[in-house]
């Protein structure tokens, strides 16, 4: 079954080079962050693994715990950190699960029901496991991503995506395209001028279905 903008994510216990964890007790209250790649020891995901490394503080400056999730063995991800930090520059704090039997990947629709690792695999046999999903303290997923092997991600898009999200839950607005923090945000059309009056002050109509104002953080 796919999983869509607002269902609850699976639960599921897992190794991780961490230890054991159960997803829905590792999410907690927090905003988190599960990104996935399909093989440990690739290039394109060692300079990804590299960048979240790299954005400890800001990840923690959201509130926002990141896990990531590969195929291999919980030992082989630990032999793995090292070429993530030799590469970043910087400690590989978080936790990378062990999804070897593929339930984590499927679970997250990111493999079909009755794919499987054969024999001397290359990460072409599971090429889909390339996505980003942010999930609410509530469990639901907020977003997701998914990019090709040859496509590195973008995690100031990632960065920029959870802020876009955080300010719209917390202060009922939307963003427009291209948005950053402290650019205006958009007035949603549940809201009516006279309660957007109240709630934000001043704003800009722009169309009759589209008002804009000041940041609200």
């Amino acid at each position: 079954m796919s999983l869509r903008i607002n269902d609850t994510v699976p639960d599921f216990t897992a190794e991780t080079d961490h230890g054991t964890i159960g997803f829905h007790d590792f999410i907690g209250d927090s905003w988190t962050i599960l990104f996935s790649h399909p093989k440990d020891f690739t290039p394109v995901c060692t300079t990804e693994f590299g960048a979240v490394a790299q954005l400890a503080d800001e990840w923690a400056k959201r509130g926002t715990k990141v896990i990531g999730v590969s195929v291999d063995s919980a030992e082989e991800h630990k032999g793995w950190k090292g070429d993530i930090e030799k590469v970043a520059g910087t400690k590989a704090g978080f936790p990378i699960i062990a999804d070897q039997d593929l339930a984590v990947s499927k679970a997250f629709d990111m493999l079909p029901a009755e794919a499987y690792l054969p024999d001397g695999r290359t990460p072409a046999d599971s090429a889909t496991v390339r996505s980003v999903f942010i999930i609410g303290p509530d469990k639901k997923l907020k977003l997701s991503m998914t990019y090709p092997m040859t496509v590195g991600r973008n995690f100031a898009e990632v960065l920029r995506a959870l802020d876009a999200l955080q300010l719209s839950t917390s202060k009922g607005v939307a963003t427009p395209a291209n948005w950053n923090t402290g650019d205006d945000v958009i007035i949603p059309t549940s809201v009516s001028d006279e309660d957007a009056k109240t709630k934000f002050g001043t704003f800009t109509t722009v169309l009759p279905y589209l008002r804009t104002t000041a940041d609200p953080s």
